[in-house]
């Protein structure tokens, strides 16, 4: 059983260009700006933020919600992310998986919430809303 917080933001998942630079001012954005994702590979570079901070030009996937698992967690632990991944599978809502050092996040889309947080109690999870 974990415990959940559920962001009050909602959140966008953005591509831009491989090679592309970090958007600037995006990696020092206000305090209250929520959580933050930036990733590079050679083929894309992917950013997860809150809606209202998608960079210009990015290809965006909105709107989302952030689950953020409580933390920090002990990074020998195994099957956190399954415990949440196979409930929401279970109920067909589709995820975006990040993680940190500290802990992991799920992001869910908007209109699929009250599924997604239902699967998760129901598997035993508490969630703060």
């Amino acid at each position: 059983m974990l415990d959940i917080a559920l962001l009050p933001e909602e959140y966008a998942v953005c591509r831009l260009p491989a090679g592309s630079p970090v958007p600037a001012g995006l990696l020092s954005p206000p305090a209250d700006s929520g959580v933050l994702s930036v990733t590079r590979s050679g083929a894309e570079l992917s950013i997860i933020c809150r809606v209202d901070r998608v960079p210009d030009g990015a290809t965006a996937e909105t709107p989302w919600r952030c689950l953020q698992v409580a933390g920090p967690l002990d990074l020998a632990l195994t099957g956190i992310l399954a415990s949440l991944v196979v409930p929401l599978a279970d109920a067909r809502v589709n995820i975006v998986a990040f993680s940190t050092f500290d802990t992991d996040y799920l992001l869910v889309p908007s209109v699929r919430l009250v599924e997604a947080l239902a699967a998760l109690r129901q598997f035993g999870h508490r969630i703060a809303t």
